[in-house]
Parts: structure tokens; C-alpha cells; sequence
């Protein structure tokens, strides 16, 4: 079985070019949608288990990019930033990231990094900061989204969220997994947040 990279680059860039007036689709015309591939090895994490309710649950906008992450689930390069020392077993089980393109993903570039976050049910990932800007869209909705001092907001499927550069944020999903796309500029797009919250 193998999968076709250009096929899920292609489905990642058509979702953003939906989102009209937006940051996301500004910030998709000025990325250089010709990257080479980059060959790397398959590895799993144990959160793509969540790809099969995500599957079920996900709206139809989301459903092209949902169907390749989940049949081609075992071929991908997922990754997890953080260890169990950082915040323990459980959120390491129910989370992970797939980067589509930037400076480690399955396509190289150096300006700016794109790709998905899963989280589980019932898990927060606490109050952290980094320098490069972030968008955020969920792809299934009943998460809730904190930024800088304010309260968790539950945002729904296909909403966008601009985390600027070195804002705190955090992220409380509830009974569903959140699967969300993400992109990353302006910043270095490999650096490990950094943590400013404990795990509540």
C-alpha cells in the first residue's frame, strides 16, 4: 500500500482556498505550493487511533482531508513535541501531530509549516507560547480554545484561530477528539513551546 503525498498537499491547499477573506486563505497565497517531497520513514503515535471517531463526527467540508489522514494513517510521519516527563502517560496516548510540509515535514519548506493536531477526549493541553504566528482550524468542533487571559471559548468545526506570535494559549477538548489543521510563519518552525501552565 502507498500513499500519495501530492494528494493530501493538494486536499490541505484546497481547504484553505475555502476559507475566503480570512487570515488562513491570505496566508495560504503566500506560501510557494511547490515543495519537493521529502522521503521520510512512517512512524506512529498512539492518538491516530482517534481518526476513526474523528472520521465519523468530522463535517462534510472536512471529510477529503479526514478520509486521507485516516486510510493513510500507518504510512504518515506522526510526532509528539513533548515527552512523559513533560505532562505524563495519558496526554502522551491522546496526542500528536502530522507536519504536511515545513522544516520536518513531508514536504520541505523553509518559511512556513502546515499540518494537523489530534487530541483526545477529555484532555487539556495547558497554557504555552512560541514565537512563530499560529492558525488554527478545527476540523471537528467541542473543543475549547483559551488565549492569553481570557476564558475557554468552544469553537466549532471550521472556525479560525490566530494564536500571534508568543501569546499564551490552551486547548480543552471535551467527550470528542479534536482533530485541528495548523499552520505555522514567522518564527522557528521546529521549536519546542513553551509551557506556562500546568495540566488541569
Amino acid at each position: 500500500m502507498t500513499t500519495n503525498f501530492e494528494e493530501l498537499l493538494q486536499a490541505f491547499h484546497a481547504f484553505l482556498q475555502l476559507e475566503d477573506a480570512s487570515i488562513a486563505h491570505d496566508a495560504a497565497t503566500t506560501i510557494d505550493w511547490s515543495m519537493p517531497l521529502r522521503p521520510l520513514e512512517p512512524k506512529t503515535v498512539p492518538c491516530i487511533g482517534h481518526l476513526d471517531r474523528i472520521r465519523e463526527i468530522a463535517p462534510d467540508m472536512a471529510q477529503p482531508l479526514v478520509r486521507l489522514l485516516a486510510d493513510n494513517r500507518q504510512l504518515l510521519r506522526w510526532g509528539q513535541t513533548y515527552t512523559r516527563e513533560d505532562f505524563g502517560p495519558d496526554f502522551l496516548d491522546n496526542y500528536g501531530w502530522l507536519e504536511v510540509f515545513g522544516t520536518r515535514g513531508h514536504f520541505a519548506n523553509d518559511n512556513a509549516a502546515g499540518g494537523f493536531l489530534i487530541l483526545g477526549p477529555e484532555l487539556v493541553y495547558p497554557d504555552h507560547h512560541h514565537e512563530a504566528e499560529e492558525i488554527y482550524i478545527p476540523l471537528t468542533g467541542g473543543t475549547g480554545w483559551r488565549k492569553g487571559e481570557g476564558d475557554f471559548l468552544v469553537r466549532g468545526a471550521g472556525e479560525i484561530i490566530h494564536h500571534p506570535s508568543d501569546i499564551n494559549h490552551a486547548m480543552k477538548t471535551g467527550v470528542e477528539p479534536l482533530l485541528a489543521l495548523y499552520l505555522w510563519r514567522g518564527g522557528p518552525l521546529a521549536a519546542k513551546s513553551t509551557i506556562t501552565g500546568g495540566v488541569a
